[in-house]
């Protein structure tokens, strides 16, 4: 087996192959850098930030790949409940977690975004592949869907040269392809608010995604109160709920981009009882008492590593 590393997406990516193969990790990164220059807002030159520039003013026609993928986003956006908002930008904007944020921002800056932040403002054109923000000010972010997104393209790219068995890792966002030949993928779950190298498990998957959406991975401490990344479109502040992280194991990397958000805003009980009606998708929560959860382990296990679980 081969590791290659880079630093790409703000994250540092690790891709394993079967066998050295310099010249395919090159076009791996490549395919990378591809996407994110369509996908990212962190960019002026994005494409996704032509199409926030032009809120308010006319539509901007983007590729077919990238017009699914927005169609997508916005229909889980406006899923009854959903955490999950496209059209979440200014909100990001506002609060700057992972960034120069370091307290929560006046509560007119929150409501100033809030009236930008309705997915229903975002109008799509299947004929020309058109989209247009209705509002000035409006911008879509794609953030937490996009390193999802990448990843199966990744991974379809891998099958079609057809590599063995490999794995992608865009900064704690994981897709791996089929199984070394002795042995299953081991993928640890870091413990929230503990060092990096700290696992609070591990998981054995082979050919699956693996997704983590956790309150620790961005935050900032004000007056002895974490305000973590994860964004509630409704009231403009981080949701808080029962639950410190919760990781989605399933066949796409962007379905478990997208579950491992709407989970998160479920809560353990909402989300023990979705899943049970779901068995394609899994998950393993961990919860403000540092409890364990696995909805099922059909096509993963879980090794509790943590010794107060």
């Amino acid at each position: 087996m081969a590791d290659y590393q880079a630093v790409m997406m703000g994250s540092p990516i690790r891709l394993s192959l079967s066998q050295e193969n310099p010249q395919r990790a090159r076009e791996v990164f490549q395919l990378i850098k591809q996407q994110e220059a369509l996908l990212t807002v962190n960019r002026a030159d994005s494409l996704l930030m032509t199409v926030n520039r032009a809120a308010g003013r006319h539509p901007v026609v983007v590729p077919n790949a990238i017009f699914q993928l927005v169609s997508l986003a916005r229909q889980v956006s406006l899923l009854p409940g959903s955490l999950f908002n496209l059209a979440i930008g200014p909100l990001v904007k506002a609060w700057r977690i992972g960034f120069s944020g370091q307290c929560p921002p006046p509560s007119r800056q929150i409501d100033k975004a809030l009236a930008l932040v309705d997915p229903h403002d975002i109008q799509l054109d299947p004929d020309t592949h058109s989209i247009f923000l209705r509002k000035p000010g409006m911008e879509i972010d794609l953030g937490a869907i996009a390193k999802g997104y990448i990843a199966d393209k990744v991974c379809q790219y891998l099958q079609s040269q057809q590599e063995p068995y490999a794995l992608i890792n865009l900064g704690g966002n994981i897709h791996t392809l089929s199984r070394p030949v002795d042995h299953p993928w081991q993928i640890g779950l870091r413990k929230p608010f503990s060092s990096p190298h700290t696992l609070s498990a591990r998981l054995a998957v082979s050919g699956r995604s693996v997704v983590t959406s956790g309150i620790y991975e961005r935050y900032f401490l004000h007056q002895q109160r974490c305000y973590h990344h994860i964004l509630d479109s409704r009231t403009g502040y981080p949701l808080d709920n029962d639950l410190l992280s919760v990781t989605v194991v399933s066949e796409s990397s962007l379905i478990g981009d997208v579950y491992s958000t709407l989970l998160y805003g479920m809560g353990v009980e909402q989300s023990l009882a979705w899943l049970a009606h779901h068995p394609e998708i899994e998950a393993v929560m961990i919860t403000r008492h540092n409890q364990i959860i696995c909805s099922s382990q059909h096509h993963f296990q879980c090794h509790v590593l943590d010794l107060n679980q």
